[in-house]
């Protein structure tokens, strides 16, 4: 499997993969881009198809963090992990111990925290061999799980999103279509709920929507979610739900979810342009988690990490704005953005000390 004719290969700085015979670990740690800052994001644990698979998600994944990180003002770089195997059956304490050495082992080119088929309490065990680990702390609001703050800054992306379509960022009566209720989905729900919002929402785990349902949610079948009619939708399960196929059936106004990676590929954000959908970048409006997991490192409170979170929706708005006046997507106009500022090194625009 050769790293630098894979598809998704973008002059990372380094892919490094470890086996671990004793514990059962296979995992590949991806470091993007380290010029503003260490490289920081979440250790994914998923079930993958092919070695293939895995390689193509972590170097995408690792490539958006650095996107994400770079707009939202932070002095960090992109970097993730991906552990290959089903959380629910091959998860162990000495498979966690084993990638907790693996990425000590990287003398602190990469700091992790919780993702996908992982959670905080695997971040604490983790954080038993090694330093580079964030979302841990007892002193955020809630025990160091980031979740809470990327729905957040979801919720304030979808009220931007709304302000520029619209003229107003009322959600009552908005119907809003979730595709995926975990962790960051259900606090999503609960959100637009609060506000009057039409939640509408779907997910193959029935733990999740029983959840759902008593926040007041309706549910609806995983494969209808993506062509119901609704004024926004909103992924938040995996990534590539947006494809050309997907995108000629919406029935939405808006698409502006948590899942990363929402694009199949970068020429489905024209597709949506072209469809007069407006699409709210997946590496823009999630970064809230990553907001959060910064200001625990600098162990700033849970009122300065969600006054930063907030300005997800100024940025998205300048976006909107922006890709309206040069007739560009939203994706190729955040992306612009983006390597404006990291590839230059650029510290001079983040809204954070550096």
């Amino acid at each position: 499997m050769s790293v630098f004719s894979a598809q998704s290969y973008d002059q990372h700085e380094l892919v490094a993969f470890h086996n671990d015979a004793d514990s059962g670990l296979k995992a590949i740690v991806a470091v993007h881009n380290s010029n503003l800052g260490p490289a920081v994001g979440g250790c994914r644990m998923f079930p993958y198809v092919s070695d293939e698979a895995a390689l193509d998600d972590v170097l995408r994944l690792s490539r958006g963090m650095t996107y994400k990180s770079a707009l939202a003002g932070l002095p960090l770089g992109g970097g993730k992990a991906v552990i290959l195997g089903d959380s629910h059956r091959h998860k162990s304490r000495e498979l966690l111990l084993a990638m907790g050495r693996f990425i000590d082992s990287l003398g602190g080119r990469y700091i992790t925290a919780e993702d996908s088929g992982t959670s905080v309490a695997d971040m604490k065990v983790i954080g038993e061999q090694t330093a580079f680990v964030s979302g841990v702390t007892s002193r955020q609001r809630f025990g160091g799980d980031p979740s809470p703050y990327t729905a957040y800054g979801v919720y304030c992306g979808i009220r931007a999103a709304l302000r520029f379509q619209r003229g107003s960022d009322s959600l009552k009566g908005v119907r809003v279509a979730i595709q995926g209720v975990g962790s960051v989905g259900c606090h999503l729900a609960e959100r637009l709920l609060r506000q009057g919002a039409d939640v509408i929402v779907a997910d193959v785990n029935a733990a999740n929507l029983s959840r759902a349902e008593r926040l007041g949610a309706r549910v609806i079948a995983p494969e209808d979610v993506l062509g119901v009619r609704c004024d926004i939708l909103a992924p938040c399960a995996m990534g590539a739900v947006l494809t050309d196929e997907v995108i000629d059936k919406l029935r939405a106004d808006i698409v502006a979810g948590a899942a990363n990676n929402q694009l199949q590929t970068a020429g489905q954000a024209e597709h949506l342009r072209q469809r007069g959908v407006l699409y709210a970048p997946d590496f823009v409006i999630n970064a809230g988690g990553i907001i959060d997991v910064y200001y625990q490192q600098q162990g700033a409170s849970a009122e300065k990490s969600e006054r930063h979170v907030e300005q997800i929706g100024e940025v998205l708005t300048q976006i909107f704005q922006r890709a309206e006046h040069e007739q560009r997507s939203t994706h190729s106009v955040a992306e612009s953005m983006a390597e404006s500022i990291f590839k230059q090194g650029d510290k001079s625009s983040l809204r954070v000390p550096a």
